[in-house]
């Protein structure tokens, strides 16, 4: 949403606090005003630079973005609420006890501003008033993907195009083409069940890459096995696909078929929903066959894309 000319100001959300305005104080607003923005000073129309404003409402204590109520000492010094409680009502500059002053002259310099989303590098074209800005960067489909390997506290972010090459080459992950997959799992003592056994398999398959879990784990007091996809991409690009998955032996089998989830979605949240095939651990020592003291699994599938 872009603010047109001359709108008037929208409401300003504010976070919950016990202090009033009675106690607010108002800041020069000479040093505050964006490039973009035009108010009058001492009776004449000033701009300055957008990165000026930038810094004046950025926390010097957490460096974000400060919303409302912004805080100040009695010098001018400004922070976050969340701040103001970490650092026990002390600026952190000139240490001065803070009170309860707000600054509201600083928060009407915020409102009157548009800025770019911040992922304007990766491609978002828009532009979008200060306190509307954090709400859009939260969904932006322009922002960066997580890296969705599994059983690892990996911090790589990147389009998909450099979160495919981290992979294979970071994380050693096989990358197969084609729509369908033949996926083994082997295990020699299936008593023992470490949360979270996990493998991956990535697939280029219709110009975009899936993502093959499979892994074992507890839910609740018995183990459990479980195969699911993942769509590298949005998710609304992954409703555009569907895929099964089928595993079975000895006359029976058991078949899932669904909608791949997007990595936007955590690999945790998708496997604690359970969205994908499930197979009890006697049923999957059934279908290994034997004497069931091995796993054997061999879980087959396709991925199509819906019309």
């Amino acid at each position: 949403m872009i603010m047109a000319p001359g709108s008037p100001f929208m409401d300003v959300p504010e976070s919950p606090s016990e202090e009033t305005d009675a106690d607010s104080t108002i800041l020069d607003t000479e040093a505050v005003v964006s490039s973009k923005a035009t108010l009058p000073v001492s009776g004449k129309s000033a701009t300055y630079p957008t990165s000026s404003v930038h810094e004046l409402l950025e926390c010097p204590v957490c460096t974000n973005s400060m919303y409302p109520p912004i805080h100040q000492c009695p010098n001018g010094h400004t922070l976050c609420s969340t701040c103001k409680l970490r650092v026990h009502n002390r600026c952190p500059t000139c240490r001065y006890e803070l009170g309860n002053i707000r600054c509201l002259a600083l928060e009407k310099v915020a409102e009157s501003l548009e800025l770019p989303c911040r992922y304007q590098n990766l491609g978002c074209p828009d532009i979008f008033p200060y306190y509307s800005k954090l709400e859009h960067e939260a969904q932006c489909v322009f922002r960066p993907y997580n890296c969705p390997y599994a059983g690892s506290e990996c911090s790589a972010t990147g389009d998909i195009a450099t979160l495919v090459a981290h992979l294979r080459d970071d994380h050693k992950v096989d990358m197969h083409n084609g729509c369908t997959f033949n996926h083994r799992y082997v295990k020699s003592n299936p008593q023992e069940v470490e949360n979270a056994t996990w493998m991956l398999t990535v697939f280029n398959c219709f110009g975009q890459h899936f993502c093959l879990h499979f892994e074992a784990f507890q839910l609740g007091m018995a183990p459990v096995y479980m195969a699911f996809l993942r769509f590298m991409g949005d998710d609304n690009e992954a409703k555009n696909f569907s895929y099964s998955l089928e595993v079975g032996a000895n006359g029976r089998k058991l078949v899932w078929q669904g909608v791949p989830r997007s990595i936007r979605d955590s690999h945790k949240k998708v496997r604690d929903s359970h969205d994908g095939l499930i197979i009890q651990r006697n049923m999957a020592l059934f279908f290994s066959g034997g004497d069931r003291k091995e796993l054997k699994l061999r879980v087959t599938g396709r991925i199509w894309k819906e019309q």
